[in-house]
């Protein structure tokens, strides 16, 4: 039950906006180690107990953002169940069969395959899938393990903005702001492998000297192997190539990408299930739960944000700072998304933004498409600076320190300092020169 009924507007809003910065400040800084759905929801929780937000509100904000929760539901499903089958494995061992035992030409494969794989099961997928076999791959070959693993992660971001289904927050945003596929690829697409080679070029020209070996292609085990179940492997591989394409003409058609993501995963279930590969139990460890609570509390903060004017104001602020200007658009919208990605994240700096352009509506199209083109670039590739900005990253640290890695956030950032802005001014001017 709330425990303020009546309270005066300017007040509501000023606990409003209080709340919102704790909850910001505390996922960037997790304090006591606390994880940050937790954080997220014990905002949402105070706004609630403080009646700052009904639980009708509350609810029908969820149930209105239902297609970044079923999507999140859908790839995780699909990947884990893709992994379950050994794809990744075969696919790792492909790359290094096919990279003549060069170090350097390895270390492009991994790049190729991060992009293949953030294209069509999200950057999540690859940070949480390629990273271990990668780390694998490279240890039973006595390669140097960190330049493979930052490309790895790099990679994850860098290629997240391919298709709409390559990283959740391009669901976010167009969830709100729906962009045709020809609009998307038209504004993002030819950025996107700019940006990819850019990122490569800048890795080789760092770990030149850590490449130059050779490496005996033995000490792998057979890439039969990996399959751990050849009629599941063939239905796997089959199935994915369908979604691949339903993906493609349900984005083209402004089909809810959540129900084919969530229609694939059926799919391979069924498979699985009928092949003995994975019980419920089994892929419902698997999945990481605690995002659908992070975003859950994000979106309800946001909301309640949104209904204090604040973020309406902060819309009106960036539509002022680009001058009402296509070039404008593009860089307001790409430095400040990216900024505020290494500052509390990229999922609640997506939702915020979403919610503060809705003052954009009645800028001319070219406005309104560089600001949602360049919050989508900046969401996704800002986050390659530091270590906080995106989940991909967070769960690429977490793996690392499950094999006793520790990349500190110094070390990435040193990463992270010399690429990213590099890509953000080319991908920024591509896209200003794109609308």
């Amino acid at each position: 039950m709330a425990l303020l009924l009546h309270i005066p507007t300017q007040i509501r809003t000023i606990l409003i906006a209080v709340i919102t910065v704790v909850t910001l400040l505390g996922i960037m800084f997790r304090p006591w180690k606390t994880n940050e759905a937790q954080i997220a929801l014990l905002g949402a929780a105070a706004l609630l107990l403080l009646g700052l937000i009904t639980p009708q509100q509350a609810f029908v904000t969820l149930i209105s953002d239902w297609n970044t929760f079923f999507f999140f539901l859908g790839m995780m499903s699909i990947s884990a169940l893709a992994e379950v089958a050994g794809l990744f494995d075969w696919l790792a061992f492909q790359a290094a069969r096919y990279s003549g035992h060069s170090a350097r030409r390895l270390f492009f494969n991994t790049f190729l395959l991060g992009t293949v794989i953030s294209m069509f099961l999200s950057n999540d997928a690859t940070a949480l899938i390629l990273t271990p076999i990668v780390y694998t791959l490279v240890t039973r070959l006595r390669l140097p393990i960190l330049p493979f693993l930052f490309a790895c992660t790099f990679i994850a971001d860098t290629a997240s903005f391919l298709l709409p289904v390559s990283n959740p927050i391009n669901i976010i945003v167009t969830s709100r702001f729906p962009l045709d596929l020809w609009t998307f690829l038209r504004l993002l697409f030819i950025p996107s492998l700019l940006v990819i080679g850019i990122n490569i070029g800048i890795f080789f020209l760092l770990y030149r000297k850590q490449l130059n070996g050779q490496f005996d292609l033995k000490r792998l085990p057979s890439s039969e192997e990996s399959i751990r179940h050849k009629a599941y492997f063939r239905y796997v591989c089959g199935a994915l190539i369908i979604i691949s394409i339903a993906y493609i003409i349900a984005a083209a058609t402004q089909f809810p990408l959540s129900l084919v993501a969530l229609g694939g995963a059926i799919i391979l279930l069924i498979g699985a299930l009928t092949w003995k590969q994975i019980t419920l139990p089994d892929l419902n460890k698997q999945l990481s739960w605690s995002i659908f609570g992070f975003i859950a509390g994000m979106f309800i903060v946001v909301q309640a944000l949104e209904s204090t004017g604040l973020t309406t104001q902060f819309g009106g602020l960036l539509l002022h700072l680009s001058g009402n200007t296509p070039f404008g658009a593009v860089m307001v919208g790409t430095f400040g998304s990216a900024l505020g990605t290494n500052l509390i994240n990229n999922v609640p700096m997506a939702v915020v933004l979403t919610s503060s352009l809705q003052s954009i509506q009645h800028s001319p199209l070219a406005v309104q498409h560089g600001f949602i083109a360049a919050t989508i670039f900046g969401c996704d590739l800002g986050p390659n600076l530091t270590t906080v900005g995106s989940l991909a990253t967070v769960l690429w640290l977490l793996i690392l320190r499950q094999r006793n890695l520790d990349v500190s956030g110094w070390d990435y950032f040193k990463i992270g300092i010399i690429t990213t802005p590099i890509m953000l001014i080319v991908g920024a001017l591509a896209i200003w020169l794109l609308l």
